[in-house]
């Protein structure tokens, strides 16, 4: 197991992902912003450099930790070869089995690993999947011009906005998150539609390995448009600074997925795989 710590080798590392889209994209939006100052203060392990077979971001090691919290306790893995990405797992150096942690990754292998090691790590693990979407060429996106009520304004999130995800997030609703939230607001970028009062009623921003997510409008302000806005301005601002404009969606999500496609969104073949880890002993805690 190797830690790269070395800004040439993940610059390098950056490259060779290219190579491996779509499956690396996760982990490819993790390197890209820890190239680009880390404000998320995140890592790479590798097995091996520079031919690796297995690869996942993590938290730095130095950070304060807070072991009920999963949201940031987040890795993104990408492997090329599946016995190497288990090895690199059951390595205890590499992930901290001791609290509870998230792994997102867009290949089938990382589920059946995952469960087949935690279950020597006296660990429960819970998994999602969704459909992944990218918008690959910006020239596609469609023209968001239309008239829009002058009141109305299209801004960035403030960390102020934070309670308010927090309650309309469908993985939100406790302070952990809105902690989270509030953080992403600081380190990445968003797009909202401001009222008059400088309130959020749509919006949409970036999480910590560059997806697109929480795109959400107030019931009240809904089928005006607001979302298809929000989430193409989004994508061309991420086009913009060189970032995958990618993002997940559920299957069931038909609202959601028409609107993707009116937006011309690729759907990619893999799925979004995202994995809740939970040692046993922590089970019965609550998650605040």
């Amino acid at each position: 197991m190797l830690v790269l710590n070395c800004s040439i080798k993940l610059q390098m590392l950056e490259k060779m992902l290219m190579w491996s889209f779509p499956e690396s994209l996760k982990v490819y939006g993790a390197v890209m912003n820890i190239n680009r100052g880390n404000p998320f203060r995140k890592e790479v392990v590798v097995d091996k450099w520079p031919d690796f077979k297995a690869v996942i971001t993590r938290p730095q090691r130095e950070s304060e930790m807070d072991d009920l919290d999963h949201y940031t306790n987040a890795h993104a893995v990408f492997y090329k070869e599946l016995q190497a990405y288990k090895e690199l797992l059951e390595n205890t150096n590499t992930i901290n089995w001791g609290q509870i942690f998230q792994i997102q990754g867009l290949q089938d292998g990382i589920c059946e690993v995952s469960r087949t090691v935690a279950l020597t790590m006296d660990v429960d693990v819970k998994t999602s999947s969704f459909r992944t979407v990218i918008h690959s060429d910006p020239d596609t996106l469609p023209d968001i011009r239309f008239q829009m009520d002058p009141k109305l304004t299209v801004s960035y999130l403030d960390i102020s906005h934070a309670s308010l995800l927090n309650e309309t997030w469908s993985r939100g609703g406790n302070p952990r998150c809105q902690r989270y939230l509030a953080n992403l607001i600081c380190c990445f970028p968003s797009v909202c539609i401001l009222d008059d009062k400088g309130c959020p009623l749509s919006w949409s921003l970036t999480d910590q390995f560059a997806t697109m997510i929480h795109g959400y409008t107030l019931p009240e302000h809904r089928r005006k448009g607001y979302s298809r806005l929000v989430a193409t301005a989004l994508a061309k601002k991420l086009h913009s600074q060189g970032f995958p404009a990618q993002g997940n969606v559920l299957e069931t999500n038909t609202p959601s997925v028409t609107m993707l496609k009116s937006m011309n969104a690729q759907f990619l073949p893999c799925s979004f795989i995202r994995m809740i880890h939970t040692p046993f002993h922590l089970l019965s805690k609550p998650r605040l």
